[in-house]
């Protein structure tokens, strides 16, 4: 047989198209030609191959070698297609008698020895498809892939996982000589561990907007001087969420896949990324010639934390505003386009002036008003409006740090946030947060007190259309965690108070 065909995966994205692997061998002088739009990892597969069959006892041979990866106009990226070529090689130029191809798909990097490699985006693979698996039953197959992503393979149920450590041993396969076990291991769960709250001393206004931001999934802006604690405090928010579901821990899990981070110590744990002050947009929405996750994405589900807010270029928070809406990225180039999910919580923090102490007791504070302002105006008020929470956090007094810490732990404010989720889910599905105007109509309308109140911060506040809707589903949440079906008074001066907390 001169032309073989296998299947395996591209990414594009979240998702994964699959991929016809064709290769031909014919008279001529020797040569090997890769087409279907192969990236500069995919051309060097050239070489790889060639050493891992002749490293694997098997004969190259010295004919016309046309690899053909379809569709063609799909751009192919990273090494996952070295298996399925070296295979098709072999079983072009009668080395390997395979059977029944159809009903596989291959994936793996070949090392020189002919041993398989770890490859990235597997999750995203696997999914992929068991989608066409659940819409065409014709395309059932088994899914050959290197041992080491076996077990992030195995998170995707009702999937057909062969691990494969060698060339050889996928050789010994599909001859029907040596079949490989198929890989059933459930990856067990692990414990998650998250810095506990009660480490925290004193900052008793700061912690309840922490719960608050916690319960309703909202945005928050902290501001305070050097070793006040706005660090220590986001970083504890994580442990304050409820536990991932699976379908979360999934999604979250397949972003990392994809960017090549992933391990299953994390499963199920909400990411904190802490991106420096120097990152470009790219870094944190996403993109590159090739498409990649950014940092808003691999903190999916979880804590996107900005420290040192004014120091980011102003350019990359403007990045920010469209995803902090929608909760996805579309990142577009001239040749790629992709989406990528980017449902985070954002944390900040910043210093109230560029000393950081102003207002400070002593007078440490030597900024004049123009530094000051200078300093606050690198945050667009679109980027402002956007978020929910905002808080002063003044620093710790020597007697609170002295004494020793009587907090409540983590455990026990993420049980109340765990409660106060569960009635929103109950109610309209999802997270105060992201409630839609006609949602907020619906179910955070506030009484008449309520509303009274509410008219005269409009007023007094030049709050937009966007302010007054993020106040109430900040009132919402409060009413949520005081149990009460309906939004009341204290509920919207709370709300008002957390929204001009830059301000007072």
């Amino acid at each position: 047989m001169a032309l073989a065909v296998l299947r395996s995966r591209a990414l594009s994205g979240m998702s994964a198209p699959e991929v016809t692997v064709e290769v031909h061998l014919a008279s001529g002088l020797p040569a090997f030609t890769l087409v279907g739009l192969p990236d500069t990892e995919v051309k060097e597969a050239r070489e790889r191959v060639r050493a891992a069959i002749q490293n694997c006892g098997f004969e190259f041979p010295q004919r016309r070698i046309t690899v053909n990866l379809a569709p063609a106009d799909l751009p192919k990226e990273s090494g996952r297609f070295d298996l399925p070529i070296a295979l098709g090689i072999l079983i072009a130029s009668g080395q390997l008698k395979a059977k029944n191809l159809d009903g596989y798909e291959f994936a793996g990097e070949l090392a020189l020895s002919g041993e398989l490699r770890a490859i990235r985006g597997t999750l995203a693979m696997c999914a992929a498809m068991r989608r066409d698996v659940h819409t065409d039953t014709a395309k059932q197959r088994s899914f050959v892939l290197p041992a080491q992503s076996a077990p992030e393979a195995a998170l995707i149920h009702d999937m057909h996982i062969l691990p494969a450590a060698t060339l050889l041993q996928v050789c010994a396969h599909l001859a029907g000589r040596e079949m490989i076990a198929s890989y059933g291991v459930s990856p067990a769960p692990t414990e998650v561990f998250y810095p506990d709250l009660s480490e925290v001393k004193g900052q008793a206004p700061a912690k309840r907007v922490l719960e608050v931001a916690a319960s309703g999934g909202h945005s928050l802006l902290m501001s305070g001087p050097p070793g006040a604690g706005k660090s220590m405090l986001a970083q504890r928010l994580p442990g304050l969420l409820p536990p991932m579901t699976p379908t979360e821990a999934l999604e979250s899990a397949a972003v990392h896949s994809l960017a090549g981070m992933f391990s299953l110590d994390k499963w199920s744990q909400r990411a904190f990324r802490s991106p420096h002050h120097t990152s470009s947009s790219v870094a944190l929405v996403g993109g590159g010639s090739t498409p990649r996750p950014g940092e808003i994405s691999l903190a999916h589900y979880g804590i996107l934390f900005l420290d040192e807010l004014p120091e980011f270029a102003r350019s990359v928070l403007e990045a920010l505003r469209e995803p902090l809406e929608s909760g996805v990225i579309h990142v577009s180039r001239a040749a790629r386009r992709a989406e990528f999910p980017a449902r985070f919580q954002l944390v900040a923090a910043m210093n109230p002036c560029p000393c950081g102490f102003l207002g400070d007791a002593l007078g440490k504070c030597r900024c004049t008003p123009d530094q000051v302002a200078r300093y606050r105006s690198k945050l667009s008020g679109p980027f402002l409006d956007r978020i929910d929470l905002m808080l002063d956090i003044p620093a710790v007094s020597e007697a609170e740090l002295s004494a020793r810490g009587t907090g409540e732990t983590s455990a026990a404010v993420q049980a109340r946030v765990t409660a106060t989720r569960a009635i929103q889910t109950q109610r309209q599905g999802k997270p105060n947060a992201i409630l839609t105007p006609d949602e907020i109509d619906l179910h955070a309308a506030p009484d008449a007190v309520g509303a009274a109140l509410l008219k005269q911060a409009m007023a007094k506040l030049s709050l937009s259309a966007r302010g007054y809707h993020r106040i109430l589903k900040v009132a919402r949440t409060l009413a949520d965690m005081a149990g009460e079906k309906q939004v009341s008074s204290p509920d919207i001066a709370e709300a008002i108070q957390y929204r001009r907390g830059l301000s007072s």
